[in-house]
């Protein structure tokens, strides 16, 4: 303990100095900033920002610590276009829009806000005391974690889905098959063979997660809202000052703590990331509110587990990557890149070798969470206002971010073509009353499954015995198998009490 204090001590001696006050402050505005942006996310905004950093002759530290800034800062501004707009800012942020968004329609965008900006601090300060206090030993276990134990947590993750979202689990199964589907597109990269790319040679790449999100969201909502101003039904919603109250954070603290913990774990596991996190909590605390929960229309704790577990994966991903030299997202990829091309090796012996850059960065994480919390909340009320906006400037709004945030990234003009498809695929699914999150995380968990299964099966030559190896694995396939029949069972035996 006293070798962490002393550590902190030399950290916060690093992050107090004004230049890099400054730039923990720029990285957490401009990352809020991005995070906002749909389709942008914290990957391309470090990857944007990396060569400036670089090439202004930053120290390491220095640079790091903008960068690091720019990661959690957009994890937190992802949630401004959920709940403004129903259009997810990057993937951790999609759990997001199931109640934030019905919030901000009944008027209450402000609270909604509010609320989660307050959850998202919460979540990040806790999981930068699990990391000071627990790295090492959690990236230890992480590392240990096979591919046969991620086949096993997306299974876990599949069957959380089935109660997820709506009140109706088919729709939802359907839902997250068609993300797999999605996910299938392109070449195999195993075999070479082409699936569903119908010879259109832009296909063979496979879809961009970023495109399927902006289609399925930005653009659906377009056409919801174009649709609505022909029928002549689009109106103004309604905005008043609401904000964050005690009793609002009071209900959800257990929620926002568990949810902290569960997304830090989550996080700490290389590739999975806050997608999963906010999937796993989101559905987590469902299953414990169980018939007093009124999630999907504005609960709090669905607005709060989400928030909290994306925030708390972020830092947690960045454990393995400071104590291993072992990426835990494709963000913290960049980053390991950022170090390297500093000609610094991330690893054990980062922390005595440079303390002023591990230890430098874990204390301006700290600085940062109090940063993003005191420039959001009084913006609150600026961001609110933008539903005041009349609809049909708001319209072309959500066209210009989505055109802009794909085309920016990808470049191919086809690529603009197909968001307009899935746009009006999502649309249709609206109509038919299915939620897009099972799609979005179904394309994302599909990719996740398929890979790891692979390398399982790869390993073992093809024995499926290896899936049932590990008490990881055997852990988490209970706990699937719990999730899928234990409500049912209850739920049978509440109905044989009342006969």
């Amino acid at each position: 303990m006293t070798e962490v204090l002393n550590g902190l001590a030399t950290g916060f001696g690093v992050a107090f100095t004004p230049f890099n006050l400054m730039l923990v402050a720029f990285g957490c505005f401009a990352g809020t900033l991005i995070g906002a942006l749909p389709g942008i996310g914290p990957i391309n905004g470090v990857a944007i920002l990396l060569p400036i950093a670089y090439g202004l002759g930053f120290p390491p530290e220095s640079a790091l610590i903008l960068l690091a800034g720019i990661y959690y800062g957009a994890e937190f501004g992802g949630r401004i276009s959920s709940i403004l707009l129903n259009v997810p800012g990057d993937a951790g942020a999609v759990m997001t829009t199931l109640d934030g968004n019905p919030m901000a329609r009944r008027g209450e965008a402000g609270r909604a806000l509010s609320i989660s900006a307050v959850a998202s601090f919460i979540g990040g300060t806790v999981a930068v005391v699990l990391m000071t206090l627990f790295g090492p030993l959690l990236a230890k276990f992480a590392v240990a974690f096979t591919p046969s134990d991620y086949v096993a947590l997306m299974v876990f993750a599949f069957a959380s889905l089935a109660s997820l979202v709506g009140a109706n689990p088919v729709k939802t199964l359907v839902g997250a098959t068609m993300g797999l589907m999605l996910a299938t597109i392109g070449v195999d990269a195993n075999t070479g063979v082409s699936r569903y790319t119908f010879g259109v040679p832009d296909l063979l790449a496979g879809i961009d997660f970023l495109i399927v999100v902006i289609g399925l969201f930005g653009m659906a909502e377009l056409f919801h809202l174009v649709e609505q101003q022909a029928t002549g039904k689009l109106k103004t919603l309604p905005v008043d000052s609401s904000f964050v109250k005690f009793a609002d954070l009071a209900f959800a603290k257990w929620t926002i703590l568990r949810s902290s913990l569960i997304g830090f774990v989550i996080g700490v596991l290389p590739g999975t990331g806050a997608s999963v996190a906010s999937a796993v909590t989101y559905g987590t605390e469902k299953r414990l509110a169980g018939t007093s929960g009124d999630f999907g229309n504005g609960d709090v704790r669905g607005l709060c587990a989400p928030e909290a577990a994306n925030n708390a994966a972020a830092t947690g991903a960045m454990v393995p990557m400071l104590t291993l030299g072992i990426p835990g997202s494709g963000t913290t990829a960049i980053l390991l890149g950022a170090l390297l091309m500093f000609n610094i090796q991330p690893g054990p012996l980062l922390f005595t070798q440079h303390p002023e850059i591990a230890w430098g960065l874990i204390a301006s994480m700290y600085l940062g969470n109090i940063a993003l919390l005191v420039i959001n909340l009084p913006l609150v009320g600026l961001f609110a206002r933008m539903l005041t906006l009349p609809q049909h400037y708001l319209t072309p709004l959500i066209a210009v971010l989505a055109f802009i945030g794909i085309y920016s990234i990808v470049g191919n003009p086809f690529d603009l073509f197909l968001i307009i498809a899935l746009g009006i695929f999502g649309w249709i699914l609206r109509k038919l009353d299915f939620s897009l999150a099972p799609v979005i995380l179904g394309f994302v968990l599909g990719s996740l499954f398929e890979n790891n299964l692979r390398r399982a099966l790869s390993i073992s030559g093809g024995d499926w015995g290896i899936l049932l190896q590990s008490w990881q694995s055997i852990l988490l396939y209970a706990l699937a198998i719990a999730v899928v029949f234990v409500p049912i069972i209850l739920g049978r035996r509440r109905k044989a009490k009342h006969v």
